[in-house]
């Protein structure tokens, strides 16, 4: 038997808009109220309503524009996939996103840009930040976003928007797996020649510390 999952503020927020666009109340191509107005309504934090987004635009159902606002893009998202993931074990998430990550960095190689290389530059100093400060959510936040960021450099939107949709799950697993940071504080380096090999443009030694950072999970 599987232990009860715990669900975030962030991801009570989440479902219940979620709730909102596929029942309609939320129509497609609308605006999503401003995050002070989410704050309000909820009764929540920024970062609360920030990680509301974030999980809703991985799940496809909203869309950011910076400067505009959030904007629904689907009344459905996701969810067949989403649900499916929810019903498998973690084992079977780990071996997916494996499997995503491999090629995913293979290609990195190729089609990472000045762009990309900055924003994982920045997940890894706030990774490592946040680690050592012992800020375990905000820790697996960067961690997440730097995966995310090399699968956005790799050039194939169906496999990027995949891992998105794997790394929400992902996400939850860590939560409920890690009690501290010490597992990220050791892994820091590894993180560090991954990105330098994805900068270098060379696939078989990126390939080769993603597999120790595989190994380390």
């Amino acid at each position: 038997m599987q232990p009860i999952q715990r669900k975030s503020l962030a991801q009570d927020v989440a479902d219940t808009l979620k709730h909102r666009i596929k029942s309609g109340v939320l129509a497609l191509d609308s605006k999503l109220p401003t995050e002070p107005e989410l704050m309000e309504k909820f009764g929540v934090g920024r970062s609360t309503i920030r990680e509301a987004i974030k999980n809703l635009a991985q799940s496809g159902f909203v869309h950011v524009q910076q400067g505009l606002g959030t904007f629904v893009i689907s009344l459905t998202g996701h969810t067949a996939l989403d649900e499916k993931i929810s019903d498998a074990d973690f084992a079977e998430v780990f071996e997916v996103r494996q499997i995503l990550e491999l090629q995913i960095i293979e290609k990195a190689c190729q089609h990472r840009t000045t762009k990309h290389l900055r924003a994982m530059t920045k997940n890894l100093k706030e990774r490592w930040k946040q680690a050592q400060a012992g800020q375990l959510n905000a820790c697996i936040e960067a961690d997440i976003a730097f995966h995310t960021n090399i699968a956005e450099s790799c050039g194939n939107t169906i496999l990027a928007e995949l891992y998105k949709t794997l790394s929400i799950h992902v996400t939850r697993f860590f939560s409920q797996a890690y009690t501290g940071t010490i597992p990220f504080t050791q892994s820091q380096a590894i993180h560090e020649d991954l990105l330098k090999h994805i900068e270098a443009g060379n696939p078989g030694l990126a390939l080769q510390a993603a597999k120790k950072i595989i190994g380390t999970l």
